[in-house]
């Protein structure tokens, strides 16, 4: 049986090297091995598991968090909540980037989900950091850490 893992990490990673898209290669792959091993019977269940995760109400917090993210960049209090947080690190050099860690790791804490979180930081920390001379290799790296 741990062959078949073996077998179809290879397969989707060749198919993947070949410059197929993601998600097709994701979904024929898992479709693929899943018919090998259950038959007909796999496509009858399958309905059911979309469905489960299309009513699965956690999920529907990802776009949101992104939404208020959005909202917060473009008004430009996300930027001056980052900066009042960075002065109440003190005088300490990379006093942003610790704001940014402390938010990030508050907002985490908070969410529960963290493809939101990282989303959210990435959109509101990013730019005042850059604004900030932070180098871009730097101003990730922080944003992934937190």
């Amino acid at each position: 049986m741990e062959i078949w893992a073996i077998v179809m990490f290879v397969v989707t990673m060749l198919a993947l090297m070949a410059g197929y898209p993601v998600a097709f290669t994701l979904g024929a792959v898992s479709g693929a091995f899943g018919w090998y091993w259950l038959g007909l019977d796999f496509f009858d269940l399958l309905p059911l598991r979309i469905w489960g995760v299309m009513t699965n109400f956690t999920l529907l917090a990802v776009p949101l968090f992104v939404f208020m993210g959005v909202v917060l960049e473009k008004s430009g209090l996300a930027e001056e909540l980052l900066e009042t947080m960075g002065q109440a690190c003190g005088k300490m050099r990379g006093g942003l980037a610790l704001a940014v860690v402390l938010v990030g790791a508050l907002l985490a804490a908070t969410t529960g989900v963290v493809g939101a979180t990282v989303v959210t930081m990435g959109i509101i920390a990013l730019p005042a950091m850059l604004k900030h001379r932070y180098s871009p290799e730097l101003a990730t790296g922080t944003i992934a850490a937190a």
